[in-house]
């Protein structure tokens, strides 16, 4: 079976959220759609457009400064159709990439040198990163009633934080 183009749908619900630019949509991936997907400008840009002609975005114009303007998206009917018909299929199992455990795989010496720098590496990436996760979450979800109103939001940055816990964790362990 054909691979979906998951990409689509992530901009479909950042749509959803609040009509934006491609500049706005690039931005969402170097923040919190980041911690779970990365996408960058030349597969958005060109997937906008599929995307419009294929009826599931519009667009209109809006002036940036004195001359720029941009084509801020929405989405139409249609498109909110076959988002939330996405959301109710079921989310098979993937497999992330981590390069790190693929390099692991390799070291045959558990008193290798290389094997401690390598960890000691990773262990400060992973900490400084869980870091960053504690600080948005007391940044973005300081009250019950904000987790609320964002609830999958909150849990995919709790889900973050645990993650990262669990690897600090585990890397403490080698």
């Amino acid at each position: 079976m054909a691979q979906k183009n998951r990409l689509k749908y992530i901009i479909l619900g950042l749509l959803i959220d609040r009509p934006q630019t491609g500049y706005d949509l690039t931005k969402s991936f170097d923040s919190d759609i980041g911690e779970f997907w990365s996408a960058n400008h030349s597969q958005i840009y060109p997937l906008l457009n599929r995307m419009e002609t294929a009826g599931l975005l519009q667009h209109d114009q809006v002036q940036v400064g004195e001359k720029l303007v941009k084509k801020r998206y929405s989405v139409t009917d249609t498109g909110q159709q076959e988002f939330f018909r996405w959301l109710q299929e079921p989310s098979p199992l993937d497999n992330a990439h981590d390069e790190f455990l693929l390099k692991l795989y390799f070291v045959k010496d558990q008193h290798a040198d290389l094997l401690r720098v390598m960890v000691t590496e990773q262990l400060a990436l992973h900490q400084a990163k869980l870091d960053n996760l504690n600080a948005q979450l007391a940044d973005k979800f300081p009250t019950t009633q904000q987790q609320t109103q964002s609830y999958g939001h909150y849990q995919l940055l709790r889900h973050a934080i645990l993650r990262e816990r669990d690897y600090v964790a585990w890397l403490g362990e080698i």
